[in-house]
């Protein structure tokens, strides 16, 4: 493998990285930490000719409990005490993402706007070649469900989750402005793996923004993998759950890594808000979770197991979030 050659700019302002942005509609990738862009660079795996490098614009960086910038590396929010005892799930998050040496590169933007994974697209030219590419890269034709519309790459990030349950939203400044837009929904519930995101053509994430009740919210973050010292998530569950007068006041779930985009389920949590805490309850919220995710055979474990998962690891991460237990 080997990196092609590119031309790079290294903006110093938001303003300026959008005009550039403009100037090279369609022929460039924004350049966060590059722990993924720059791997699947090698593998020749959507190239473009240019990279913005944003490690250059100020606005990007700075992280309180109530801003996080999208340039902010994971390493340093693993090492931030006050936000990990702030943000519980965040940081179970945060532990779990590849290793140090990744996390001391790879950051908060970056990870929520991860590349969707595929064990027929993240191989090496070679490979991708001896089956005729696939519907993400070159080819025409999807190998995990065969037909040529819908690409099946599954979202690989594991902060989006963590931070959903919180009710963070995004900042992203593109051509037509700003604007603030709840994390979920910026990706796109009607697309696939390759038109995953609502962002605008040239638009770029600034940074996360928390609510005041996300610090101290009882969240936690749970992760499935089968290397548990760096993979990617094969499945991960975020929870927030509090308590009032032995009933729930505040009930939160997000699912990720078993579809082209992380989802939350308010619609099978809102009938719990009010009600009693019972075990009965919470298992049958799993199993409605597990009966609501479709993953598919394109990662290492099989779609069956991983759907099985959920509901047990929607059980931990609840238990979890209601006794306060590490994820």
């Amino acid at each position: 493998m080997h990196l092609d050659a590119f031309e790079l700019h290294s903006p110093t302002s938001v303003d300026e990285t959008v005009r550039l942005a403009g100037e090279l509609a369609g022929q460039f990738d924004y350049l966060a930490g590059g722990t993924d862009l720059l791997p699947n660079y090698k593998m020749h795996l959507n190239l473009r000719p240019h990279l913005i490098a944003l490690d250059g614009v100020p606005e990007l960086r700075g992280r309180s409990l109530r801003r996080i910038g999208a340039m902010e590396r994971l390493g340093d929010l693993e090492g931030d005490g006050p936000l990990r005892r702030a943000l519980p799930g965040v940081a179970d998050a945060v532990d779990g993402i590849a290793t140090p040496l990744v996390r001391a590169s790879g950051t908060v933007g970056g990870n929520l706007l991860l590349e969707t994974r595929c064990f027929f697209f993240n191989q090496s030219h070679f490979w991708r070649e001896s089956l005729g590419y696939c519907l993400k890269a070159e080819g025409d034709r999807c190998h995990v469900v065969p037909q040529k519309t819908r690409c099946y790459a599954t979202f690989s990030g594991d902060l989006a989750p963590a931070l959903m349950v919180l009710d963070a939203e995004v900042e992203v400044a593109g051509p037509s402005g700003r604007r603030r837009l709840p994390l979920g929904d910026l990706y796109d519930a009607a697309g696939d793996g390759i038109r995953r995101l609502v962002l605008a053509p040239g638009e770029l994430v600034i940074a996360v923004h928390l609510p005041a009740s996300a610090a101290g919210a009882p969240s936690r973050y749970a992760k499935l993998r089968v290397r548990p010292s760096f993979d990617f998530p094969e499945l991960g569950v975020a929870a927030l759950a509090r308590v009032e007068d032995g009933r729930i006041a505040r009930l939160a779930l997000a699912v990720g890594g078993v579809e082209s985009r992380p989802r939350r389920f308010d619609e099978l949590t809102g009938p719990l808000v009010g009600t009693a805490v019972d075990p009965g309850r919470i298992g049958a919220l799993a199993a409605a979770v597990e009966r609501a995710v479709r993953p598919v055979h394109n990662t290492f474990l099989l779609p069956d197991y991983r759907r099985r998962m959920v509901g047990v690891y929607v059980r931990r991460a609840l238990a979890d979030a209601l006794e306060g237990r590490a994820g």
